[in-house]
């Protein structure tokens, strides 16, 4: 991938881009720490939700109460999602996608460092889940913005034909982070003795994400405004409102995106509910928290390796077929996977969890960073896709606590969490197959209704003229302060 600072080639009059600058490489940097931040805080939470919280921020007593309190919280930071989705949408839409982005970061890692140190229920009673639900909302609030408008700044820096190869950078960065994660918490939790790990081992990771936030932090302040929010300012098209402009010109693909976004629940299947009903003592299943992490960090290094060639081959072979096989597919793994969870076997759990999240799922994981924008026109972009994107997830996000009402120890949980899990995954596909065919359409051109995609020998002649222009302008062209290529 290099870095180049260009201009989007233009193969003929339909397909002319904005004239601004792009620097596609900086941009995917920028998105991949920014996705590595948030699943990096995402891990962290999930595992401690379902590991560490039931026991030290929740009454002892009903193990499954404290499941289901537990698994709560993890959820209800969701629930901020969409209100940060629709304000930070706003922000971003009508102020510019760089700025709104560094503020995400901050509060997301600041929110979780804080964690690290919530007295325990033991220590301040109700004060502590409370503590905690208040601190997930606040992270909640500020990753509403962030996977909408790092996407957003990596495809808009974007190569035309190479949208959904560069956005899938954003999708690796949240493998990365799970990476991270799990790399630091596998030790922890396999070398410390069980009531230090439980005491403050487990506040560690929480403690770690200060890192991860500098880092990001200072790679994305040096990256650009896209080009096509700044062609929207130069041409006075910025609106007032762009998420009521995304209803009224797109509508039915804000509905789309809803459903396809609802998916969600094939990773938070394997990493939450998953971890609870292998290693819980209320379910029965006898997995070691160590052996379970060890499934969740192998099927996050399958889906690194194909989260970016899934993104190329959307590129390819189109996004509708990209997301929809790999939205029905993972979800009707799901039923093998939770089987050979009640049956104890670890090895064939693996495998399933393997061939569910990290293959079949990386295929709609990888592409949505661009499918979902190229719905939507540049003024109406990020809200267009964070508001339906942020409740999609947030519904994915408490399946785990219906799951854990609705199959209950003692029941045939792959049969009832299956069938739920594959009901989701046949609306969602249908949603994906049932949308326009996006990746041949210039960026000028996304959202509009008479949108036409490029024909195979225009789309071939605007891929080679766009590589041609880059390997020029790497070696040969410097940025001006305003931001144009001179």
């Amino acid at each position: 991938m290099q870095d180049e600072t260009m201009q989007e080639p233009k193969p003929d009059a339909r397909a002319a881009e904005p004239t601004f600058s792009k620097t596609p490489k900086r941009a995917a940097m920028s998105g991949w720490l920014g996705g590595a931040l948030e699943y990096y805080d995402f891990f962290i939470y999930a595992q401690a939700a379902a590991l560490v919280f039931p026991t030290l921020f929740f009454p002892k007593g009903d193990a499954t109460v404290a499941i289901i309190a537990s698994l709560a919280t993890f959820g209800v930071g969701y629930v901020a999602r969409p209100i940060g989705a629709v304000v930070l949408g706003h922000l971003s839409d009508t102020m510019g996608r760089k700025r709104i982005l560094l503020i995400c970061m901050l509060v997301i890692g600041l929110s979780t460092t804080a964690i690290a140190f919530l007295p325990a229920y033991a220590a301040i009673g109700w004060l502590a889940p409370a503590l905690l639900t208040l601190l997930r909302l606040i992270q909640g609030f500020a990753v509403g913005g962030e996977i909408a408008g790092a996407s957003t700044m990596v495809v808009e820096h974007a190569p035309f034909g190479r949208r959904g190869f560069f956005g899938s950078f954003a999708l690796q960065g949240v493998q990365a982070g799970q990476l991270i994660a799990a790399a630091i918490f596998l030790p922890l939790a396999a070398a410390m003795p069980q009531d230090a790990f439980h005491s403050w081992g487990w506040r560690i990771p929480f403690l770690l994400s200060l890192v991860v936030l500098l880092v990001g932090y200072l790679i994305r302040r040096g990256v650009e405004e896209t080009p096509v929010f700044r062609e929207e300012v130069a041409e006075g098209e910025v609106v007032r409102s762009p998420l009521k402009a995304a209803f009224k010109e797109n509508g039915v693909n804000i509905l789309r995106v809803f459903l396809m976004s609802n998916i969600n629940v094939v990773p938070v299947t394997v990493t939450v509910f998953g971890a609870t009903y292998a290693t819980s003592a209320a379910y029965g299943n006898g997995f070691s928290a160590t052996n379970f992490l060890w499934i969740t960090v192998i099927t996050n290094i399958v889906s690194l390796i194909f989260v970016p060639v899934f993104g190329a081959m959307s590129d390819r072979i189109g996004r509708r077929i990209t997301c929809g096989t790999g939205i029905f597919g993972s979800a009707v793994l799901s039923i093998p996977f939770l089987y050979f969870i009640s049956v104890g076997n670890e090895i064939m759990a693996m495998v399933f969890a393997v061939l569910m999240a990290g293959v079949l799922y990386s295929s709609h994981n990888s592409a949505y960073a661009a499918f979902y924008q190229e719905l939507f026109t540049a003024r109406t972009r990020v809200s267009g896709f964070a508001l339906p994107f942020n409740v999609g997830t947030a519904l994915g996000a408490f399946m785990p606590t219906i799951f854990a009402v609705l199959a209950p120890p003692g029941t045939n949980v792959p049969v009832i969490v299956g069938a739920m899990i594959v009901g989701i995954g046949v609306l969602a596909a249908a949603a994906a197959f049932s949308a326009k065919e996006t990746s041949r359409i210039p960026m000028s051109e996304l959202g509009k209704k008479d949108a036409r995609p490029l024909s195979p020998a225009e789309y071939k002649r605007a891929r080679s003229d766009d590589a041609g222009a880059a390997t020029m302008t790497s070696s040969t062209s410097q940025q001006a302060p305003d931001g144009r290529a001179r």
